[in-house]
């Protein structure tokens, strides 16, 4: 369990730096004061500042990095998880991880690396109020998909236009649908729309 010490004049000022270093909000630690703040004799001699411990109770950082470490080991896969919480953002990026098990974490279409990301999620929001986004990254994947799909997406956009009929793409899960939806957003003489059931829906092309 994480936890530091501060001194400060008062108990909220103590706290407050305390919450900014170990980089968690306040109902996620817990605070024991050692010592209450006084102005001393008339406010001048023999003064105190504030002393307190705070505890970190709740530390998405290391649920996420213990989370992962045992999906890799049963899945017989040896990586290293650099964990980071960003604002309102827990971001995961997986290195030190060979080619093979690379493409075994990632699946078809990235289906498992989202899967994880899910699973994930649901571990770090459970019986929270304060929504944390997990992103689940592995050696830049998802960039590089993003790219591809920007690809995909202005070339179809080309062919709808050519053959004068929609043109429809392979099913995608929500995130990739949206890129496609926003690189093709501004294009003129094309519409885009989504159709089918998860997880089989998919974005359609259109020249109008």
């Amino acid at each position: 369990m994480r936890s530091v010490i501060k001194v400060s004049k008062t108990i909220d000022e103590a706290i407050k730096e305390a919450l900014i270093e170990l980089n968690v909000n306040k109902d996620d630690v817990e605070i024991e004061i050692i010592d209450e703040p006084s102005k001393g004799l008339f406010g001048l001699i023999g003064g105190k500042d504030a002393k307190i411990r705070v505890s970190v109770i709740y530390d998405p950082i290391e649920m996420a990095d213990n989370f992962l470490c045992k999906v890799l080991s049963s899945m017989n896969i040896d990586a290293v998880n650099v964990v980071k919480k960003e604002g309102d953002n827990l971001i995961v990026d997986i290195k030190d991880i060979s080619s093979t098990d690379m493409g075994i974490l990632i699946g078809k279409r990235g289906n498992t690396l989202d899967a994880i990301q899910y699973l994930l999620s649901l571990v770090i929001n459970k019986n929270k109020d304060n929504y944390i986004k997990v992103i689940v990254d592995i050696e830049g994947y998802r960039a590089k998909r993003e790219e591809t799909l920007i690809r995909l997406a202005n070339k179809m956009a080309e062919k709808a236009k050519y053959v004068k009929r929609p043109i429809k793409l392979e099913p995608m899960n929500p995130y990739e649908r949206r890129i496609i939806h926003s690189a093709l957003q501004n294009i003129q003489g094309i519409t885009t729309y989504s159709e089918g059931d998860e997880p089989y829906r998919r974005v359609v092309i259109q020249s109008k």
